[in-house]
């Protein structure tokens, strides 16, 4: 029985086999309740001006300012102008585990914008990322170039507002697309050329509004034309308007619900649960996970290989053997109850920032160096015997949180641990909770940030055909039709419009991102259906008020392939 939500949850064979070889106890959360907790320590989307702590320059932190923890900026985080070594104390017999990690989470200096210092030098308004260049309000992304206004972008160029979205290029307002170029509108469309507004579509080209296409060229609305007929009835649409672009996104998406959307989205996997689960075998119950094999309860974990790992929630590349962390990753093995840790890191428990090394235990942002606890080194004998001593006085001496939950080893971070408020992470996206709910269930709550500028241009006011547009627009503050706050139209924003003819936004970029993110939360959720042709029982992310005709993938293939 889970001692959170006091629901009744099964442990497989498989997963004792795997608790064995990580050396870890068997969880007392369920599997969703461990998968809200990690995501509670995940602050994505959220920014806020803050200066740093070490060289007092202003800046921005995922860190709200009126946080006591000490956050130093990417640049001084990565520098060797301080050692988190200084911080390192003894292990205190006579506390809670959990209560000596949590003082020292607030006085170690903390990261406050999770890049790495290749992105600092050209995208410094990231977060979660690596390896950008020229990049401008992305997040959860890496190896890019020139990309704008999205999350989960990976291995794209020339992107602006895309998300769930790699390898690709010169691509505007789409998501869950993979190897597209020039490619406008579309949703789950895959390695195509020159389509506007495809849905469910792969290996097309010069395909309008159309849905369930595969190897087609010049449809339209899902009928065939000739070259010439196609290019004729294109040029009937101006997508330069903001008017016109609109009303053909509506079209399209109309057409849409004539057709039976895909049912799962599991390319070149095998024996696997959850959705969006691409080349990987032997995965349950994982979500958007690609190059995986033998793992369970994954999400959002890609950069192949990942083995052998349960209960992640965030990044991969190169990972193997780990168990209930939350962003960890690149080139890691063995991490357990860790968060934001990685690259190049090798056996670690109850880390947060670790890089590099290998045997870091209760750590907070130590780079490189091995056999440290509480950020104090030790000799690799000492450490083994101290590390064993903690995890018996963990168990023995448990720590209780507000709600009486009890958290010895082999338990992730308590939330009330998280520096991040409860709607401020990706916890509250997928487990909503309202200010009342969070409160009742101790976890913090920030209030909306105040700020004090003023718009100098309403939405609704702007140019409505991009030829119109002039440069003086750069200097506007523009109030977002949907949230009523101020954003800019940027140089690379305007320049791309006018290189693709596509008009201004009337949204700021988080409401367009957030959008975006809103409709892919809500394509996670599985629900139970009958095949609307065999009647054959299956799992799909629509339920029936939502999509009426339902096929499972075997009657899928054959009506659309």
């Amino acid at each position: 029985m889970c001692q959170n939500c006091k629901s009744q949850f099964q442990i497989e064979l498989e997963d004792f086999d795997f608790y064995k070889k990580t050396e870890t106890p068997p969880p007392t959360f369920c599997p969703q309740c461990r998968f809200q907790r990690r995501l509670a320590f995940w602050n994505l989307l959220n920014l806020y001006r803050r200066p740093c702590d070490l060289c007092k320059k202003d800046g921005i932190s995922m860190y709200r300012p009126e946080l006591p923890h000490k956050v130093y900026c990417p640049r001084c985080w990565w520098s060797d102008d301080w050692d988190p070594l200084e911080y390192g104390r003894e292990y205190d017999f006579s506390r809670p585990f959990f209560e000596q990690i949590n003082d020292l989470w607030h006085k170690v200096p903390l990261l406050g914008i999770s890049i790495d210092k290749e992105t600092l030098a050209t995208s410094p308004y990231t977060n979660h990322c690596g390896h950008l260049k020229n990049c401008y309000l992305v997040f959860h992304a890496d190896y890019n170039e020139d990309c704008s206004y999205g999350v989960v972008v990976f291995h794209s160029k020339s992107i602006l507002d895309c998300s769930l979205i790699t390898l690709s290029e010169l691509c505007y307002d789409s998501m869950h697309s993979f190897k597209n170029s020039r490619c406008i509108g579309v949703n789950h469309t895959i390695e195509s050329i020159d389509c506007l507004f495809t849905k469910d579509s792969a290996n097309c080209q010069s395909c309008f509004a159309s849905a369930n296409l595969r190897n087609k060229k010049y449809h339209i609305f899902n009928k065939p034309h000739t070259k010439e007929e196609y290019l004729r009835e294109i040029g009937k649409w101006d997508l330069g308007s903001y008017r016109q672009y609109q009303e053909v996104k509506r079209l399209a998406e109309e057409h849409w619900k004539n057709f039976a959307p895909k049912p799962r989205h599991d390319e070149m996997s095998q024996d696997i649960s959850g959705n969006y689960v691409f080349e990987s075998k032997n995965c349950k119950e994982c979500f958007e996970v690609t190059g995986a094999q033998d793992c369970k309860y994954l999400f959002l974990v890609g950069g192949p290989p990942v083995r052998d790992c349960y209960d992640v929630s965030g990044w991969g590349n190169n990972m193997s053997l780990s168990y209930e962390g939350c962003i960890i990753g690149e080139y890691a093995s063995n991490l357990k109850f860790c968060q934001e840790a990685g690259l190049n890191l090798y056996n670690a428990d109850y880390s947060k920032l670790s890089t590099g090394g290998s045997n870091h235990f209760g750590c907070v942002s130590v780079k490189k160096g091995d056999f440290c606890i509480l950020n104090k080194r030790y000799s690799e004998e000492e450490y083994k015997k101290l590390r064993e001593k903690i995890i018996k006085h963990m168990n023995e001496m448990p720590y209780k949180d507000r709600k009486g939950r009890t958290y010895a080893y082999g338990e992730f971070f308590p939330v009330e641990v998280s520096p991040f408020a409860y709607n401020e992470t990706v916890a509250n996206d997928l487990f909503p909770l309202s200010k009342a709910e969070a409160l009742k269930e101790r976890y913090s709550w920030a209030e909306p940030e105040t700020r004090a500028y003023s718009t100098t241009k309403q939405a609704a006011d702007l140019p409505d055909h991009i030829k119109d547009a002039s440069d003086d627009l750069l200097k506007e503050v523009v109030a977002c039709e949907m949230c009523g706050k101020g954003f800019k139209i940027i140089s690379m924003e305007l320049d791309f419009l006018r290189k693709m003819n596509l008009p201004l936004p009337r949204q700021c970029p988080f409401c367009r991102i957030n959008g975006k993110f809103r409709k892919w939360i809500k394509n996670l959720r599985i629900f139970k259906r009958n095949c609307s042709t065999c009647g054959t029982e299956f799992e799909c992310s629509y339920p029936q008020e939502e999509v009426a005709k339902i096929l499972c993938k075997k009657c899928y293939l054959d009506e659309v392939v």
